[in-house]
């Protein structure tokens, strides 16, 4: 959704981009925080290299003059392979950002320098995150001295392992992606309504897929059949599919968040279904925001410049 950039009263000090695959939000950060927020959708997935500039311009254009060069730090897929310029990986265990690593970008406007920050990887088992390692550090900057999992829900969940500030060890799950190809692309789609959730078809989804998640694909198909010999409700339908790949990702992560605290950090509707069901195994997860936590992490950031 896009949300224009508006003339300030006073220029910012820098601003923050939190730039996706879908979509780029930039903050005008000023001396004592966040001053407006502007989005679009110019996500990296639909600009060439040679197209970012512009797109950064067109969005925040209304905060810059040309008597100031205002620094803009950047996160997320901006800086993957296909995106404006590759920020290599870290390797874990690390801290989630560090500000000599961040990798400046050439711009041919001088209103502005660009520095992206770079994501992580694993080697064994092989995985890598960009991003996320933001909103890591954003998150123990809100809460000092953190030791425990946080979780990541969304379309690539993450399962992050966090000891004394560092990154120790991470795993991504597909499960965001899984649910959307399901729902809408493969022979579920004619029994899984659009929106719409039921709490208790989540809950038997859930507990079916947690007690045998090696019958998940079985569990899938059942989605379907009900559909045609039942009339089953597509809205209940859709809540168990998110229950059942919910719960296969609880029980892959169980070695992270079995006996550890848990902080989720997200969007509050998905994050409060994964709380949902931590609290069905005995958990009481806290939940943070990712737009607080990714402005936090970009402003960790800041003092490299």
């Amino acid at each position: 959704m896009t949300q224009p950039a508006e003339p300030l009263p006073k220029l910012p000090d820098w601003v923050a981009a939190d730039w996706g695959t879908t979509h780029l939000r930039a903050t005008a950060m000023g001396a004592v925080g966040p001053m407006a927020t502007a989005s679009s959708d110019d996500g990296m997935g639909t600009l060439k290299p040679a197209e970012f500039e512009a797109a950064l311009l067109r969005l925040i254009g209304p905060w810059l003059s040309p008597n100031q060069t205002t620094p803009v730090i950047a996160c997320g897929m901006v800086g993957s392979r296909q995106g404006w310029a590759e920020a290599k990986y870290r390797a874990v265990p690390c801290t989630p950002v560090a500000p000599d690593t961040l990798t400046r970008v050439a711009t041919t406007d001088p209103r502005i320098t660009v520095h992206i920050a770079p994501g992580l990887r694993q080697n064994i088992p092989a995985d890598v995150m960009r991003g996320e390692e933001t909103q890591i550090a954003g998150a123990l900057a809100l809460m000092p001295g953190f030791d425990g999992v946080m979780c990541l829900p969304g379309t690539h969940s993450k399962w992050v392992h966090v000891s004394a500030g560092e990154v120790v060890s991470f795993q991504t799950f597909m499960t965001g992606e899984l649910f959307a190809l399901l729902s809408t692309q493969s022979v579920l789609r004619h029994s899984i309504a659009a929106d719409g959730f039921d709490s208790a078809a989540f809950d038997t989804g859930l507990s079916d897929a947690l007690s045998c998640p090696e019958r998940i694909a079985a569990r899938l198909f059942t989605l379907r059949a009900e559909g045609l010999l039942t009339d089953a409700s597509p809205t209940s339908a859709r809540s168990r599919l998110s229950g059942l790949l919910i719960g296969v990702e609880l029980a892959a992560a169980k070695p992270y968040w079995l006996g550890q605290p848990v902080t989720l950090i997200g969007a509050e509707t998905l994050c409060s279904h994964y709380a949902h069901a931590l609290k069905a195994q005995g958990l009481t997860p806290a939940t943070l925001s990712a737009a607080d936590c990714t402005l936090a992490g970009l402003s960790k950031l800041k003092g490299a410049l």
